[in-house]
Order: C-alpha cells, then structure tokens, then sequence
C-alpha cells in the first residue's frame, strides 16, 4: 500500500480526524476499500448487521467496482448490509443522475443485494414530501435507536460542497437530525439531503476525494478559516476520531506539508 503519510490537523474546533494520502488514484480506492470491509466485518461481528450511507456523483463510482469485484465481495456477507443514501438528486428513478440508479448498477446488482437492504429516496413524491418519507425510512430503520450510521462515506464538490449541503443554502441552517429537500437557484433543481447533524451522529464517516480539481475545496475546508456558509464541509464534524479523509496527492496538493507526520 502507497500510504504517503497521515496528516493530524491540529486542534480546531471543527473535528478530531485523521488524512490518509496516497500516491495514486488506484492506491486511494484500495485503500478505503480495505477501510469499508474492516468497519463492516467488525459491526456485523459485533451487532449482526451494518449500516452503510453511500456517496453520489462520480467520485464512489471507482470504490463501487471494487467492492463488488471478487477481490471483497467474498470478505463480507453482504446480505447483512443496510444501504442508505446520503443525498439524491430530485430526478426520476430510472434517470442517468439518480445516485440509486447508479449504485444498483454498480454495486447492488452485481452483489445480489436484496431490496429489502436498500433504502431509497423516493423521487416520484414532491421534494419535501420525498424528503420526510425518507426521515421516515431510516427512523422505522432505528426504530426506538438513535440515528446513527455505522458508517457515511462522503464525496466533496469544488465548490466544498458535500451530499446535498451546498454553499449559502438554507439547509445549513437546519439543526434537526433528519432529511431535507434544497433548491439549487442557479441550477434550477432540488436535491434531497441529509442535514449536517444526521452526518455528524454516525459511528464512522469517510470522505474520498481525488483529483487537482478538488485541491482548492480541501484546502478550504481543512486549513481555512470556519466558514460553513461558504465551505459546507466544515459542518461535518465529530467529536471522537472517526472523521477520515481519504485523498490522494493531487487533492492534497495544496494542504501545508508540516501536517504530515
């Protein structure tokens, strides 16, 4: 494995967490992949299932193949993993951007999941509605439990966004734990997504990152002033140390070299 080396922020009042960065794309995806399938052995050994929240966009699409390759299908019984979705673009269900769409394909499919394990927006509903029937969903999920995920993988936008938490929306404001529809102004869309303090209840929460393009948005959100407004990211926090960023050197680039031990 091509571990470059883990970066421990210094104390900040944002999160306790740990970066790994790796030398390349195909290390990074290894990398997390190994990550996923540890945190899933030790909850379903533990509890007898585990809870898994997924990532939309491109950037999960490379851990999806993985996971579902013979590699790590084999080290974890699947059939014990619940699939949930951190946020979902408000398009129908059979549309090229749905991230259910997407995962099915990739990951669902070729694992033989069971839909029973699959918990999904339900995009044929208006936005707020499909947002509170998706509260409901994972709150039948917990039952009298906490909601708390064992583990939420993130992706993160160039404009630092992550799920659905875009700059300067209204959702950023929301303190309920629980699901929300946002409208996007400039795309003229809704998107449906977790709120921050729903993320920031999970057991474990990973961001991949890869790529120059997303250097900036890292930069900012682990090194800039606390400005979730502009920098979403920086909502999602904890206060145990089960934050990991997974990047490799390009999304890392920009971060100062004494953060590296």
């Amino acid at each position: 494995m091509a571990t470059i080396g883990i970066r421990c922020p210094s104390k900040t009042k944002r999160s306790k967490m740990a970066i790994h960065v790796y030398k390349s794309t195909s290390e990074l995806i290894t990398a997390i992949a190994e990550y996923v399938i540890e945190i899933a052995q030790d909850v379903i050994s533990l509890r007898g299932e585990f809870s898994f929240v997924l990532s939309g966009g491109s950037s999960p699409e490379l851990l999806y193949r993985k996971l579902a390759a013979s590699e790590y299908r084999n080290q974890l019984d699947w059939s014990k993993v619940n699939f949930f979705f951190g946020d979902e673009r408000y398009v129908p269900s059979d549309h090229p951007q749905n991230n259910a769409k997407m995962a099915r394909e990739l990951l669902f499919d070729p694992l033989n999941i069971s839909a029973s394990r699959i918990y999904a927006v339900n995009t044929s509903l208006s936005p707020d509605n499909a947002a509170k029937d998706y509260t409901a969903q994972i709150t039948s999920h917990f039952g009298v439990k906490k909601l708390q995920f064992d583990l939420i993988l993130l992706g993160l936008g160039d404009n630092a966004h992550t799920a659905s938490l875009f700059p300067y929306t209204d959702v950023l404001n929301d303190q309920s734990v629980s699901v929300q529809a946002v409208f996007l102004k400039q795309q003229n869309t809704h998107r449906i997504t977790m709120t921050a303090p729903l993320i920031n209840q999970a057991h474990n929460i990973a961001y991949l990152v890869f790529g120059k393009g997303k250097a900036e948005a890292v930069h900012h959100i682990l090194e800039s002033e606390f400005d979730p407004q502009q920098y979403p990211a920086q909502l999602i926090k904890s206060e145990r140390e089960n934050l990991q960023w997974y990047l490799d050197e390009d999304a890392a680039s920009l971060l100062k070299d004494d953060r590296q031990e």
